[in-house]
C-alpha cells in the first residue's frame, strides 16, 4: 500500500501533507514554491510510492467556483499530465484555512510561527487529507 498525498494549492506556494503507508493517520509534509511542486513530487513518488493525489477543490458556498478554482483545475490537469498512473482525487476545501488557523492555536503554536503562511498550507492540507481519509 503506498501513501496518498494531499494538496492544497495555491499561486505561489503549495501546502502538501501525506498519510502513513497503512493510510491511516494525515499528517503535514511540506510547503513548496508552485514552481517548483511538479519536481518535488516526482522526487517524493520516486522516494515513497504514491499511490494517489488528493487535491483541494476551493468553492462558496453555494457550490459555485471561486476565483481560485480555475488555477487549480489547470493544477489538476498537470497533475494528470505528470502522474498518469495515479488517481487524482477533488476535496472540498473550504475552511481548511481558518480550521488550520484554529488547529495552530489550540496546539499551543507561537504566534510568530502562526504568521508563516506555509504553515497554513501544510495544515490545511492536512485537513483537506484527513477529510478524504474519513469520507472513505
Amino acid at each position: 500500500m503506498g501513501r496518498i498525498l494531499a494538496i492544497d494549492y495555491g499561486r505561489k506556494r503549495v501546502g502538501l501533507a501525506v498519510t502513513d503507508p497503512l493510510q491511516i493517520i494525515a499528517s503535514p509534509l511540506e510547503t513548496v514554491h508552485s514552481k517548483d511542486v511538479i519536481q518535488y513530487l516526482k522526487d517524493y513518488d520516486k522516494a515513497e510510492n504514491l499511490e494517489a493525489i488528493v487535491l483541494g477543490m476551493p468553492m462558496n458556498l453555494n457550490n459555485q467556483p471561486t476565483d481560485a478554482t480555475l488555477g487549480v483545475q489547470q493544477f489538476e490537469n498537470l497533475l494528470k499530465k505528470h502522474f498518469p498512473e495515479k488517481p487524482v482525487y477533488l476535496q472540498d476545501e473550504r475552511f481548511t484555512s481558518k480550521m488550520a488557523m484554529d488547529a495552530m492555536i489550540a496546539g499551543g503554536m507561537k504566534k510568530k510561527d502562526r504568521r508563516e503562511k506555509g504553515n497554513v498550507d501544510k495544515i490545511s492540507a492536512t485537513i483537506i487529507l484527513q477529510s478524504f481519509l474519513e469520507s472513505r
